[in-house]
């Protein structure tokens, strides 16, 4: 991880930086409440050390302290409606400016999903989204703010002390740069890289906890759980070593802070004490109202240094977003297949960035409208990267795919109109199982919902639930079976009404009469449709129309079941392997 000042990273920043302008008002107005707090606070003990000092010299006439007593009024209730109103405006700031990074995110994240597996561990992610988003919203309310209101409040109290002493405006600016420039600066030298590296402890706890955890399977089976045990508590004891070095050494400079401060009010009382005596009269007033008026604006200075030692932090989280892929531009196009809707594959070609090895290698063929394909093929020899650009959400390195004459790549969001997926785990949302169906139509009425659902079979399942289709499901659909997922996921499609359907494996894991009988009820129901199914074995190959073998990219065999049945013993002998249920392929 590398130490990279803030600055140096915000200077090309295209996540952060940009929502300074967006929302520049709420940020000067929130700067601004902010100065106003310390200055009522600082103003109201001003005043009131004045007013005690004067009302204990017993005045002869209650309207010599009554200006100050309508002034510590005044400023008693100013503090608390500023101090809300400048949180109220900053966090809102800050709560909009983190909604809109999160969806940005989530936006960057989905579009890349694909590559998501292959280009991040499950960790990286986590740690995207619970460390640095976290991270930046602290940037604002932790550093960014509080920085500024004090730097003002600097200012304003050397420009002020000017007008009773240049001299000791002068000493002012210079002992209070210590509190907050020297304080910070050291604080950023010592346990900001202690900050950085507490970060990137918990960012490695999240992989490791992730990873391990996903495969927790295979540690017990090896007989290793203690010792994944104890990789965890060696990574979790060195996480905790760094936060014992920060803690005491934010304890000693919060002592050292303190003592500092309290030099600044002795030089202070000093000062007001030797100014005003013999110069003005009651001069135990002023003495008072200038020591008291430090107070409460050490809350001002007290949280810099904390704020700063974190900027490494920040500009690490800044860092990994920026390193994320831009945003694609929306297309425009959206162009429109014609009917009959044929899949033509020209010279396919297709290697993932950063890997020369071609997953599929100049590959032709011809789906016409209405047929049924099963593409088979050992894991790694490209089905499943073909499904995902047929679908457009890949971009063929050589060649092309084209869908009733036009490029899906050209198609853009309105490919789901015309190719569904059905996936390995189709994801069910926690919301009502109405809801969940309705995916495929947010239109559809009550009768047409029951319709498909008579279809897929589910009808007299749902009828017997207590809420029906009001019935909640469980994140992820837990609570229904696998073929009921799948049928649900199909019930989708039915309302949706797509031409093409690809079938992703969608068998694996089901038990041989589960699998059975769900793909009966897809390749019946999708009649008219172009079904792609893309499987391992051949359970059921008969419902294909034609089945084709991929082998490193590059197309293996091709024809009906009854022709391959008949003319390639290879295929003979793997149907009757797998009818065997003795291995696939």
């Amino acid at each position: 991880m590398t130490n990279i000042p803030l600055f140096r990273v915000m200077k090309d920043d295209h996540w952060v930086k940009p929502f300074f302008k967006q929302y520049k008002l709420a940020l000067v107005a929130a700067l601004f409440l902010g100065f106003l707090t310390f200055f009522s606070a600082g103003a109201l003990m001003f005043i009131s050390g004045f007013l005690i000092s004067k009302s204990a010299s017993l005045p002869t006439n209650i309207l010599l302290v009554y200006i100050p007593i309508v002034l510590t009024r005044t400023f008693g209730i100013a503090r608390p409606v500023f101090r809300y109103l400048e949180r109220l405006t900053s966090h809102n700031w800050v709560l909009k400016m983190t909604s809109q990074l999160r969806l940005k995110l989530y936006q960057t994240l989905e579009q890349d999903a694909i590559f998501i597996k292959r280009d991040f561990r499950l960790g990286d992610v986590i740690g995207l989204l619970a460390e640095d988003i976290n991270h930046l919203q602290n940037l604002y309310l932790r550093t960014i703010f509080p920085t500024v209101i004090a730097w003002i409040l600097y200012l304003f109290i050397v420009i002020g002390l000017g007008f009773f002493s240049w001299w000791f405006a002068l000493f002012m600016f210079l002992y209070l740069a210590i509190l907050i420039f020297l304080f910070p600066l050291v604080s950023v030298l010592v346990n900001g890289a202690r900050q950085q590296k507490e970060k990137a402890l918990k960012n490695g706890l999240y992989t490791e906890l992730t990873d391990n955890v996903l495969g927790i399977s295979d540690w017990i089976f090896s007989q290793r759980g203690q010792e994944y045990v104890a990789l965890h508590e060696s990574s979790q004891n060195q996480l905790m070593a760094v936060q014992a070095k920060m803690k005491s050494f934010q304890n000693k400079r919060a002592l050292l802070f303190e003592v500092a401060y309290g030099g600044l009010i002795l030089a202070t009382f000093l000062w007001a004490g030797s100014h005003f005596t013999g110069h003005h009269g009651g001069a135990a007033n002023w003495v008072a109202a200038f020591v008291l008026s430090l107070l409460p604006i050490i809350d001002a200075f007290a949280g810099l240094s904390a704020a700063s030692q974190e900027t490494n932090s920040y500009a690490d989280s800044i860092e990994r977003l920026n390193a994320l892929p831009s945003l694609r531009p929306e297309s425009t196009t959206n162009q429109q297949p014609q009917a009959p809707y044929t899949l033509e594959i020209n010279n396919l070609s297709f290697h993932y960035a950063g890997d020369e090895r071609l997953v599929l290698d100049q590959l032709s063929l011809t789906i016409p409208q209405g047929q049924k394909l099963a593409i088979l093929g050992r894991s790694g020899s490209g089905k499943s990267t073909l499904a995902t650009l047929l679908r457009g959400d890949l971009t063929p390195s050589l060649g092309d795919i084209s869908l009733g004459g036009v490029p899906v790549t050209a198609i853009g969001e309105a490919i789901p109109a015309y190719i569904g997926v059905i996936q390995q785990a189709p994801y069910l949302f926690r919301t009502s199982l109405l809801n969940n169906i309705r995916l495929g139509n947010e239109k559809a009425s009550l009768e047409q919902v029951w319709h498909v659902l008579e279809r897929v079979g589910l009808k007299e399942m749902v009828a017997t639930l207590p809420q029906g289709l009001d019935t909640m499901v469980d994140e992820a659909g837990l609570r229904f079976s696998g073929g009921e997922r799948h049928r649900i996921a199909l019930a989708r499609i039915l309302l949706k009404e797509t031409p093409i359907v690809i079938l992703d494996e969608p068998t694996v894991g089901l038990d041989p009469i589960t699998e059975k009988q769900l793909l009966t009820t897809f390749m019946e129901e999708l009649k008219g449709k172009t079904v792609i199914w893309i499987t391992h074995h051949l359970k059921g190959i008969e419902y294909a129309d034609r089945v084709i073998f991929l082998e490193n990219g590059q197309l293996e065999m091709e024809g009906s079941p009854a022709f391959l049945a008949e003319t390639s013993p290879r295929f003979r002998h793997l149907k009757a392997v797998d009818d065997g249920e003795k291995e696939t392929l």
